[in-house]
C-alpha cells in the first residue's frame, strides 16, 4: 500500500528529511516547466500542509490489517502525490481506492443482487451487467446509493463518503478546479474511507440477507428455512425490505434464473410482501408495464406471476389494469348470467375486487362499466343473489367514490335495472344499496334525488316513470 510505514528500529514514523528538500524539488520542477513555457504557479500545496499530512497518515494506516495494506495501491499513489504537493491528484487516488474497496465488498456479497438494486428501473443497463468487469458501468453516485441500500455502508458512512465524492468532483484532478485542500482534510478523508468502508464489518441484516440469497440459489428451502426467513422479514427496516424485494424481483425476472431459484422466490414472496412499501409495489407494476410495452414477454410474464401471487393487481399501471379490469368484468358478467351462477360468481368477483384494490381505484375508462356491473350483480338475477359473492359486491360498493355512487343511484332509470327492481330480491337489494350509497353522496343534487327516491310511495321499478324523479335524475 503506502511507502510510509514505521521504521523497524524505532516507533517514530518515517518523515521527509526537511522542507528544504521539498523546496529544492519544487524549484527544479518549476525550472523545467518554465523551459517548456508552461505555467508554474498554483501547482503545489504549501510545504507545511504536506508535512501535516505525512505526520498524521501513519496513525490512520495503523488501523488497517497487513493484508489490506498490501493491496491498497491507490493509497500508495495518494500518499506519493500528496507528499510532492499534488493534493488534487491525491484526492483522486483516494477516491479510486474507495471505489475499489466498495467493489470488492459488492463482489463478496452478491453481484447479481447489487446489479438489480443499482440498475433499478433501467432495464437496458441491467441487461448489460453480467460479471465483475461490468462494475465500471455503475457510476459513482449510483454505486454509493446501491451499497447504502444493500447495507454495506451505514447512513452516516454514506453522508461522509458522498462528501468525499463531491470534493473529488470539485477539488481533485478529476475535473478542472481552483479549490484548495489541506493536509488534515485529506487525512480525514482517508480516515473516513478506512472506518466507514474498509474496516466496517457487515451488519446483521446484511449478513443475513447475504446468507438468504446464497441459500435461495443452492437448494429448495425447507419449511424451517422459510419460517426463519419470515421471522427475518418481520424485523427488517422498511427501506431494507424494499431493497430485498427489488432483489428478489430481479432474481425472479432474470432470463438466466433456474427452477430452484424461481421456486424459492415464489415461496418467500408472499412472506415479504406485507413489509414492502406502496411506492415499491407500484414500481413493480410500472416495470411490468414497460416490459409489456417493449414486448419483453419473458420478463413481463415473470413480473406478472409475482404480482398475481400476492393479489397485487391493483399496483399495475392504469393501462394494464384497464385491460385486466375489462376482461375481469366480462368474466363476471358471463358467470352472473350463466348456468349455476350462484356457485360460479365468487371467483370472478374476487378477481374484480383485487383489481379495484383497497381504495376502489378503478381506471377512468372502465369505471362506469365497473359500477354498472357491480350493481347488476348485487341486485341479483330475479331469483336470488350469490351468497358467497354478495359480501364481495358489498366490499366494492363500500369503496365507491361520490361519482360512482351518483351513477349507481341513477341506474333505476334504465330498463334493464328497472326489470331487476321488479322482483322481490331486486327490491330488497335496492333498499340495501341505497343505504350503502347515501353516505357517499356529496352534491346537493344527488342528495335531493336520494330524498325523493326514499320518499317515493311506489315500488322501485316504477321510479323511472315518475316525472319529478326523472327530472332530478337528469344531469344538469
Amino acid at each position: 500500500m503506502s511507502e510510509i510505514e514505521k521504521a523497524p528500529e524505532t516507533d517514530t514514523p518515517v518523515t521527509i528529511e526537511g522542507e528544504t528538500d521539498l523546496e529544492r524539488f519544487e524549484t527544479g520542477v518549476r525550472g523545467l516547466l518554465e523551459s517548456y513555457g508552461l505555467p508554474t504557479t498554483d501547482l503545489f500545496v504549501p510545504v507545511h500542509e504536506r508535512a501535516s499530512l505525512v505526520k498524521n497518515v501513519p496513525d490512520v494506516l495503523d488501523e488497517l490489517r497487513p493484508e489490506i495494506l498490501g493491496r491498497s495501491h491507490y493509497v500508495s499513489k495518494m500518499v506519493a502525490a500528496a507528499t510532492v504537493g499534488l493534493f488534487d491528484a491525491a484526492l483522486n487516488y483516494l477516491w479510486d481506492e474507495l471505489v475499489s474497496e466498495l467493489r470488492i465488498r459488492v463482489v463478496g456479497f452478491d453481484l447479481g443482487y447489487f446489479y438489480d438494486i443499482a440498475a433499478a428501473n433501467n432495464a437496458d443497463l441491467r441487461k448489460s451487467l453480467r460479471d465483475e468487469t461490468d462494475l465500471a458501468k455503475i457510476d459513482d453516485s449510483h454505486l454509493l446509493r446501491a451499497v447504502l441500500n444493500i447495507g454495506l455502508i451505514t447512513d452516516v458512512g454514506y453522508a461522509r463518503l458522498d462528501h468525499i465524492r463531491y470534493m473529488r468532483n470539485h477539488a481533485s484532478a478529476a475535473h478542472p478546479n481552483q479549490h484548495d485542500l489541506g493536509g488534515l482534510e485529506l487525512v480525514s478523508f482517508l480516515q473516513n474511507c478506512v472506518r466507514e468502508v474498509i474496516n466496517t464489518p457487515t451488519d446483521t441484516v446484511t449478513a443475513h440477507t447475504g446468507r438468504l440469497l446464497s441459500n435461495i440459489k443452492k437448494a429448495l428451502l425447507d419449511q424451517a428455512a422459510v419460517n426463519e426467513a419470515a421471522a427475518f422479514f418481520d424485523q427488517l427496516p422498511g427501506d431494507r425490505a424494499d431493497t430485498l424485494a427489488n432483489g428478489l424481483f430481479g432474481l425472479y425476472t432474470a432470463a438466466a434464473r433456474g427452477p430452484i431459484e424461481a421456486d424459492n422466490v415464489r415461496v418467500l414472496w408472499p412472506k415479504l410482501w406485507p413489509f414492502v412499501s406502496e411506492a415499491t409495489r407500484s414500481n413493480f407494476g410500472l416495470r411490468h408495464a414497460r416490459a409489456s410495452a417493449s414486448a419483453e414477454t419473458d420478463f413481463a410474464t415473470a413480473a406478472r406471476e409475482l404480482i398475481d401471487l400476492v393479489d397485487g393487481t391493483a399496483y399495475l399501471t392504469d393501462e394494464m389494469r384497464a385491460i385486466d379490469m375489462s376482461e375481469a368484468l366480462d368474466a363476471l358478467m358471463q358467470a352472473h348470467h350463466g348456468f349455476n351462477n350462484f356457485h360460479t360468481e365468487p371467483t370472478p368477483a374476487r378477481r374484480v375486487l383485487n383489481l379495484a384494490g383497497t381504495q376502489g381505484d378503478v381506471p377512468t375508462n372502465v369505471r362506469e362499466r365497473y359500477v354498472r356491473c357491480i350493481v347488476d350483480c348485487f341486485l341479483g338475477n330475479g331469483y336470488g343473489v350469490s351468497g358467497a359473492a354478495d359480501p364481495i359486491y358489498r366490499a366494492m360498493i363500500s369503496r365507491f367514490s361520490p361519482g360512482d355512487a351518483a351513477i349507481a343511484m341513477r341506474l333505476f332509470s334504465e330498463p334493464i335495472y328497472a326489470t331487476l327492481l321488479g322482483s322481490n330480491t331486486g327490491r330488497s337489494q335496492w333498499s340495501e344499496l341505497l343505504d350503502l350509497l347515501e353516505p357517499k353522496l356529496t352534491s346537493t343534487t344527488d342528495r335531493n334525488l336520494m330524498d325523493a327516491i326514499r320518499a317515493f310511495p311506489g315500488t322501485p321499478d316504477q321510479l323511472r316513470l315518475d316525472s319529478a324523479i326523472r327530472k332530478l335524475a337528469t344531469p344538469a
